[in-house]
């Protein structure tokens, strides 16, 4: 029977717990600056404000051909990309106006297209606008939700196991959002509701792999408790290892065929899952139990 992972492996992840820290430093710090060069995420209209049109052309046409046209419309400063698959022709347009008359910007649209195109042959398909406001507001609640969800999993760690294990996990979860929300400036990707909901998905996926190897832990243990705490982390890691890798690897197979096959609906949500679910595997394995041993050194507990 063929092993990704053979039983009995003997991997010193503490003795290189130092390099994956400056790994995921080195990561974490390459999005930061991304971030801050590019003034923030790429947020879309739920968290902007403006507007979303979706248009068909019959065949595909040239973007800045539909570009050139909303300008000489008087509809500025908006972008335009394709939509799903090349060769579809439909496209997306975004504007920074978020008129209240959704009907009288279609005309609009529609007219300003018109000027290039035949009107037989693209559709306007819908309509999105969000107030700046809302969005703004949608904004801070995203925010809260992913610093609340952090904090009900101290407080739940700290309750289930120890208050060390809490802030290993805490960690591991901090990395994951902050190097994935990285990628995602580094790759452009609009951060929308869908990205968000990626993004929570991933806070829960991350903390789940890590308690598995914390439960082992704590089994482990009382039958060592004669061994050195790092031997003992080593040890646990090394025989969650197997099942860590194959739950990630099943994960992403599925979300690699919806990436390719899903369309453009849910492209940047299934990305954002892609980019979370490596990151997380790899932090249960090297960020979370690391960083239980850093602070056991740090702070060592009388008994165990």
């Amino acid at each position: 029977m063929f092993e990704i992972i053979k039983p009995g492996t003997k991997i010193d992840f503490m003795k290189r717990k130092w390099i994956g820290f400056l790994f995921s430093g080195t990561v974490m710090l390459i999005g930061i600056v991304s971030l801050i060069l590019h003034g923030g995420p790429n947020y879309g209209i739920d968290f902007a404000g403006g507007t979303l049109v979706q248009v068909k052309f019959s065949q595909p046409v040239a973007i800045d051909g539909i570009r050139g046209a909303l300008q000489e419309g008087g509809l500025e400063g908006g972008s335009v990309q394709g939509f799903e698959a090349e060769g579809k022709g439909e496209y997306l347009i975004r504007l920074q106006t978020s008129s209240s008359d959704l009907a009288g910007l279609s005309g609009t649209i529609k007219g300003a297209l018109s000027k290039r195109f035949d009107e037989k042959t693209f559709e306007v398909r819908r309509i999105e606008m969000v107030g700046p406001k809302v969005g703004e507001d949608l904004r801070t609640k995203g925010i809260l939700a992913t610093i609340f969800a952090m904090i009900g999993m101290l407080i739940y760690i700290s309750f289930r196991f120890d208050f060390r294990f809490a802030v290993g996990g805490v960690v591991a979860v901090f990395h994951d959002v902050i190097v994935t929300i990285g990628v995602l400036s580094l790759t452009n990707t609009e951060f929308s509701i869908p990205v968000l909901a990626a993004i929570l998905t991933i806070v829960g996926y991350s903390i789940n792999d890590t308690i598995v190897v914390y439960d082992r832990i704590r089994e482990n243990m009382p039958k060592m408790r004669r061994e050195p705490f790092e031997k003992m982390l080593n040890v646990t890691v090394n025989e969650t290892l197997s099942r860590t890798i194959l739950t990630g690897m099943s994960t992403l197979m599925v979300l690699i065929v919806l990436f390719f096959m899903g369309g453009g609906v849910i492209h940047d949500f299934t990305f954002t899952l892609i980019v979370g679910i490596v990151f997380g595997t790899y932090s249960s394995v090297y960020i979370a139990s690391a960083t239980v041993l850093v602070w056991e050194n740090k702070f060592p507990k009388k008994k165990r």
